[in-house]
């Protein structure tokens, strides 16, 4: 089995080297465009094989797509950070002209691939890839929803004080402040949420989680890379291992909670074939215009690549 990371940055190399560790396939190919990069981090991941024991054989390659050929998953991580002085129009236009290009490449070599979009912005970046693919919308995923839990979950552990193991999360909507976290659905070891924090301090950590990123941002000045890279791969290793495991994840709605075409996280089944089956569930008023709202934010931001697309 082989997997293909394209973007050798923080996030891509942090997703291959989780791949790698955990033995999920063969082989990653880790692919960027800047020379010696890819090779470099490659080899350092090859080179701590012997020390963590694992023999997923790490290769690097500068936009060599054709050793890409083949592969079972792409994740794609590539594209530009929002810059000073930069409008979100042109980190769009930048991004979205970067993930046409990555998904022409991987899809000559590797048509039957299963794609993972982790560029930003995610939402937009997932219909680009989408439409660039002519894939089935089951094989284009968008990842945010892992990534959103995970920092929710977090942040009710410490809450808590205890195992974040013990908490399960879901959430729908875009990835970033219109993000729908669902407490009624949050369980701590079978426990309603709900019934352990208070709604005050259980509002103030669903904030939280949807600024989350900035957070990261401000205290580091870049964004985050080892959470957003394993969220990735967790993504990947449910696909390639068939685990049929339930996530968050961003793809084209057909019809479902009333949406249709437009790209936003909704639980799934995460098997062999990508998107296994989609969970629709019954939100209730307050829950259903959030989805709204979140559903607007991610269409006008659709509607500005499709503007750009037509200049």
């Amino acid at each position: 089995m082989k997997v293909t990371v394209v973007g050798a940055g923080n996030v891509g190399a942090t997703c291959a080297d989780v791949l790698a560790s955990r033995e999920v396939v063969n082989e990653v190919i880790l692919l960027d465009i800047k020379e010696g990069i890819a090779e470099g981090k490659a080899l350092d991941i090859w080179q701590k094989a012997p020390i963590n024991s694992y023999d997923t054989k790490t290769i690097g390659v500068t936009n060599d797509y054709s050793k890409t050929a083949n592969s079972d998953v792409v994740v794609i991580t590539s594209g530009l950070p929002r810059k000073p002085g930069m409008s979100r129009d042109d980190l769009i236009q930048v991004n979205a002209g970067i993930v046409k290009s990555v998904t022409e490449n991987i899809v000559k070599y590797s048509p039957n691939t299963i794609l993972v979009i982790v560029s930003n912005p995610l939402d937009v970046m997932t219909y680009q890839a989408h439409v660039t693919s002519g894939f089935p919308r089951e094989r284009v995923l968008g990842m945010a929803g892992i990534l959103d839990t995970a920092r929710y979950r977090a942040f009710l552990s410490d809450e808590l004080n205890i195992s974040q193991k013990e908490i399960t999360a879901m959430l729908l909507g875009g990835h970033g402040d219109t993000m729908v976290p669902l407490t009624r659905y949050t369980t701590v070891g079978g426990i309603p949420v709900t019934e352990l924090v208070s709604e005050e301090r259980l509002d103030a950590i669903v904030q939280r989680t949807k600024v989350g990123g900035g957070e990261l941002v401000k205290l580091m000045g870049t964004s985050a890379w080892y959470a957003p890279g394993a969220a990735a791969a967790q993504m990947v290793e449910a696909i390639i291992k068939d685990q049929r495991r339930i996530f968050p994840v961003c793809i084209q709605l057909k019809g479902e909670y009333g949406i249709d075409n437009c790209y936003l996280g909704v639980p799934v089944v995460l098997g062999k074939h990508g998107i296994e089956k989609i969970f629709e569930l019954q939100l209730n008023e307050k829950e259903a215009a959030m989805m709204k709202e979140s559903e607007g934010h991610v269409r006008e931001v659709m509607n500005v690549l499709d503007d750009l697309n037509k200049q």
